[in-house]
């Protein structure tokens, strides 16, 4: 039987997928392109925005037509939260919800045998279990996603994903650890620690913390390195900074997402910090950390940000100078606080706000990268085309050199020659 996978979304949905995979494969089944005519097509969708929908609609339709003879699987948030809709696409016979993912293929299995469809999804709001998954290796990949919670308990008055994932549920440290020494014998240099929530880990635990569980993996005899996918800045506490400061194993990187940087819109986000916290915070970090790098999120156009409201944005991203911004127009989320909002703002507005973030975001990488050369840069080398191959520092700048296959899954000192975002060129450092 061959399967194949199609995932959209974040880092999460990713690691699922390639957890599902594993146990199909486990299971007899081959694994091939979601590009190829498969027997089972799993399609783990997204619902963080109604385009996030539109899309897993329009995945799920194109694999129906590449064939209609297929078992057609959806999982993910936009099954969670439109069972019904996903459920009523003539050709899709699998609807599963969020959690209890381990029961796919069960569910695959009773399809090729009773061809009856199934829709399993159940209501995630009361779930305080962590469902148990395991990632041993990534198709595409050479970092390893480490899942070690889910659930999120924020309510950001934007954000549907508490709806879709439930509570925070983090996963027991012994599975973990475990996970880890297996992704580390399996060759991997740096392993990315992700979670719907990831800096809630350890809230719903007795007597164990996010940072007692960096502590223990930074222990872990062979890991090159560990870097956070993301966390909130009133989560980084100086215990975790101290510890990030003091180990060299923890990537000089940290991912800390504002959304805003208007005081006004800060607080109908219902985001749990002022900009002055924040501020303090990242001057904090540099002061223990210097020279790490701190990348962000970034919403522009939300209900009622208004053209001040935008300017004060700007100039607050230009005061804490990130080192790059992921830069989001407000999608307007059914089923969210701010859909209800007043005040909505129109779609060309928002594309020129856009626009002018991700110039100043240039603008402030160039500045990091150029502030970063000629220093030493700790580079994961990835992939290579015909000229170059290409990787990441620890600092998570994306960097090149000439071609070397050799180079592939391996952590090299590098010497920046060419500092310029995305197109920073380096060079082996000698002897």
């Amino acid at each position: 039987m061959r399967v194949a996978f199609y995932t959209l979304g974040c880092k999460v949905n990713t690691y699922e997928t390639e957890s599902l995979s594993e146990l199909f494969l486990a299971n007899n089944f081959t694994r091939v392109s979601h590009k190829e005519i498969a027997d089972v097509y799993v399609i783990n969708t997204c619902s963080v925005t109604n385009s996030g929908d539109s899309k897993s609609r329009k995945a799920i339709r194109k694999l129906i037509k590449l064939n209609p003879e297929a078992v057609i699987a959806v999982m993910g948030c936009y099954s969670q939260l439109s069972a019904d809709e996903v459920y009523s696409i003539v050709g899709v016979v699998i609807v599963v919800s969020t959690m209890h993912m381990e029961t796919l293929l069960e569910h695959v299995n009773r399809v090729l045998r009773d061809r009856q469809k199934i829709s399993n999804v159940q209501d995630v709001s009361r779930y305080r279990v962590f469902d148990e998954v395991n990632v041993t290796n990534f198709t595409e990949s050479t970092r390893a996603f480490l899942k070690i919670q889910d659930g999120c308990n924020n309510f950001c008055s934007y954000c549907i994903i508490p709806f879709a994932r439930g509570p925070v549920r983090s996963r027991p440290k012994e599975s973990i650890i475990e996970e880890a020494k297996s992704l580390v014998e399996n060759g991997y240099q740096e392993i990315v620690l992700t979670g719907i929530h990831t800096g809630g880990y350890g809230t719903d635990l007795k007597q164990y913390s996010f940072y007692d569980l960096l502590l223990e993996l930074s222990t872990l005899k062979g890991l090159n390195r560990i870097r956070i996918s993301s966390i909130e800045i009133n989560e980084l506490t100086d215990d975790i900074i101290d510890l990030l400061a003091h180990n060299n194993v923890f990537a000089r990187h940290l991912h800390i997402p504002l959304q805003s940087g208007s005081e006004t819109i800060l607080k109908q986000m219902r985001r749990k910090y002022t900009k002055q916290e924040f501020k303090d915070r990242i001057d904090f970090i540099r002061h223990k950390i210097p020279n790490i790098a701190i990348t962000t999120d970034i919403i522009t156009g939300f209900p009622g940000e208004t053209d001040d409201m935008f300017e004060e944005m700007v100039e607050f991203t230009k005061i804490i100078n990130f080192s790059e911004m992921h830069v989001f127009p407000y999608s307007m989320r059914s089923g969210t606080t701010a859909a209800k909002m007043k005040d909505q703002i129109n779609g060309v507005i928002k594309s020129i706000r856009v626009n002018r973030l991700l110039s100043v975001s240039e603008e402030m990488a160039n500045q990091y990268i150029s502030k970063s050369s000629p220093d030493i840069a700790s580079v994961l080398f990835e992939t290579s085309d015909s000229e170059y191959t290409y990787g990441h520092s620890d600092t998570y700048i994306r960097v090149k050199t000439k071609k070397d296959e050799s180079l592939h899954n391996t952590i090299q000192e590098c010497i920046i020659t060419h500092p310029k975002y995305r197109n920073t060129i380096v060079e082996l450092k000698k002897g």
